[in-house]
């Protein structure tokens, strides 16, 4: 296990009711109706867990690829991440997660780009806590 030594933010978000249910941040940045995706019998006219895990996980590597960038004074034209989180069944019937990003970096080789997306598996604080948790492929695609 990874111990915090020194913590440098703290998000707080109050869900009430589940896939069901709303969230809303203490600052009230956040406000979303929850709603299971039409996929899993529900309304679909909300978000749902699987979303907000697929934009925080995107956007928080995506991070951790421009401080690589800028350390390695990389220049590019921009990075794209679309992520897709999975919701699915293992063995024992329990429900898991996988992820599958596919990113673009322009304006750099597509040997640089890999070389940064291997880096930010170490650096991102969401790909440190999935490894060896949750199938997460990177599929880098310019």
């Amino acid at each position: 296990m990874i111990t915090m030594e020194k913590k440098l933010y703290t998000a707080t978000v109050n869900v009430e009711g589940g896939r069901e249910g709303k969230a809303v941040s203490t600052d009230g940045n956040l406000n979303l109706d929850l709603r299971y995706p039409k996929e899993l019998g529900g309304p679909g006219n909300g978000v749902n867990p699987e979303q907000l895990f697929a934009a925080g996980f995107a956007a928080c590597f995506e991070g951790a690829m421009g401080t690589i960038i800028r350390k390695k004074g990389v220049k590019t034209e921009g990075i794209s991440i679309v992520s897709n989180v999975s919701l699915g069944k293992d063995a024992n019937d329990g429900y898991v997660l996988a992820v599958h990003f596919d990113i673009t970096v322009k304006g750099i080789d597509l040997s640089v780009a890999q070389e940064i997306v291997d880096e930010a598996h170490k650096v991102c604080p969401y790909a440190r806590a999935t490894q060896g948790n949750i199938e997460v492929i990177t599929n880098v695609i310019g």
